[in-house]
């Protein structure tokens, strides 16, 4: 079975127009190279042989870069003509994907999940979906996510506050094409509110902690630390 990625690139990075303005925001520059090339990196070391790219503004810079192959995976774009919320961009990639699952990730943010184990952990755990969930301390910028330790079932998402210590939503998912039988969506919604918040008491939403390298390029000072946290890694 071919492993297949969704990875939404369609972001136009307002918070960072003061030192990134001309291209979107997976495509900022980090030592030189774009950071959705290090995502791309990551997946196909992992063993991942196709790749959706959801893509919209400024969608040319993508396509243009990097093209219908990239290190050996097959790379398809699902175009979004208007903003299509972010449920809607993944539920019309969903459309190319050729199997009956894929893993869906954000390309401005960088989670070094193994997908191998997000895999096994998702038949093990008869999971709807599994959401790949970061520990985090002392933070104020991301949501939390509330899990049963045994069953590791979600049960609730809490607000952005400032917090010493809980588990964030690290924005790497797996599930089927049959998540969306049976709901009536519309083109445009989003996948947090009408999808995770929306379902996760009716269906198995099961969160794997992965206490591994995380970063969200989405602000200015985290797109400077990329910088410097991408040089040491990638060197």
């Amino acid at each position: 079975m071919t492993k297949e990625a969704i990875v939404l690139a369609g972001g136009m990075g307002t918070r960072l127009r003061t030192v990134v303005s001309d291209v979107p925001k997976p495509m900022a520059p980090v030592n030189g190279r774009p950071f959705l090339a290090y995502v791309l990196d990551d997946l196909c070391e992992q063993g991942i042989e196709r790749v959706i790219l959801a893509v919209g503004y400024k969608r040319e810079v993508i396509i243009d870069t990097f093209g219908i192959n990239y290190r050996g995976m097959e790379l398809r774009y699902s175009i979004e003509e208007e903003a299509l919320g972010t449920g809607g961009g993944i539920k019309q990639a969903f459309d190319l994907v050729a199997g009956e699952r894929a893993y869906v990730l954000n390309g401005d943010t960088y989670f070094r999940v193994n997908l191998g184990e997000m895999d096994s952990f998702f038949d093990e755990n008869q999971c709807d979906m599994a959401l790949a969930l970061k520990p985090m301390t002392n933070f104020d910028r991301y949501g939390t996510v509330k899990i049963d330790e045994e069953s590791c079932r979600v049960l609730g998402f809490e607000e952005k506050q400032q917090r010493d210590a809980g588990l964030i939503n690290g924005g790497v998912y797996l599930f089927g094409k049959s998540l969306w039988n049976g709901l009536n969506l519309g083109e445009k919604f989003s996948f947090e509110k009408e999808i995770l918040e929306g379902l996760f008491a009716s269906h198995a939403l099961c969160g794997m902690v992965s206490d591994t390298y995380f970063i969200d390029i989405g602000i200015p000072s985290d797109y400077e630390q990329s910088q410097h946290d991408f040089a040491a890694l990638r060197a």
